[in-house]
């Protein structure tokens, strides 16, 4: 399975040694020398290999996996790494933030819980067709009137 590696990192007007590209992704120097036997372009063939940072950069975002787009009424399951429709076409909005908050529904293939971020204010578009259920939002220890009852304010006495 192919590996996401932070191309961000990588600065484009630098040149790098092949230990200093396999710290700077997290890969072996192996890996690099298999990468440089597949293609990735050094500066000159000869010792120490340099590699540009713009070419190393373009090198590893060309080899990433390609995203997978959730199409309206879709999430993406985590177990079975690919969008699917929840199970019986239904879905729970759980509000996170005022503006923010997750769809909640069953993975129909392996029975996992798939999640999906959404705006409140875009959840017609990303629910589709779905049957969304909302539930009521948890109520967070900022929101309450009330303080906390087992908090003790004085000081300890001796």
């Amino acid at each position: 399975m192919a590996r996401r590696h932070n191309v961000r990192r990588v600065k484009i007007h630098r040149s790098y040694s092949v230990s200093e590209a396999a710290k700077l992704l997290g890969v072996s120097k192996h890996t690099l020398s298999r990468w440089i036997d597949a293609g990735l372009p050094l500066i000159e063939p000869k010792r120490p290999f340099l590699i540009l940072g713009s070419e190393l950069r373009a090198f590893v975002k060309a080899r990433q996996p390609r995203k997978q787009p959730c199409r309206p009424g879709e999430i993406y399951c985590v177990r079975c790494r690919a969008p699917k429709r929840p199970a019986f076409d239904e879905a729970d909005y759980i509000p996170k933030t005022p503006t923010t908050g997750q769809l909640a529904g069953l993975c129909p293939t392996c029975g996992s819980l798939i999640y999906r971020l959404t705006k409140t204010a875009t959840l017609a578009v990303a629910s589709g067709d779905l049957k969304v259920t909302r539930r009521p939002a948890q109520e967070r220890l900022s929101d309450s009137a009330h303080p906390s009852l087992n908090v003790h304010f004085r000081r300890n006495e001796k």
